[in-house]
């Protein structure tokens, strides 16, 4: 079964499980996920077990099956929270 995620519009509640092959972009929606974790972006779902405000890095859980994947996962999340606080203080 194919299924396309979309992390701009994934609800931001319970856990989640991303599989997929090679170049899929796993990296890009997980650390899009985490992003919008880290900004609070899952407080207007109307799940009872949805974030309600936004998370701190050390409250969230990443994990991969490999050293490898982990270093590129954290530079790229790392990327991303840069990135968004460059745009937040109007650097970007």
């Amino acid at each position: 079964m194919t299924q396309v995620l979309n992390a701009y519009r994934l609800p931001l509640f319970g856990s989640r499980l991303i599989e997929a092959s090679a170049g899929t972009g796993k990296t890009w929606t997980i650390a899009a996920l985490y992003l919008r974790l880290v900004l609070g972006h899952g407080e207007a779902s109307p799940e009872p077990t949805a974030f309600r405000a936004a998370l701190m890095p050390a409250e969230i859980l990443v994990m991969t099956f490999t050293r490898a994947a982990t270093r590129e996962l954290s530079n790229r999340i790392r990327s991303r929270l840069v990135e968004a606080a460059r745009c937040f203080r109007g650097l970007a």
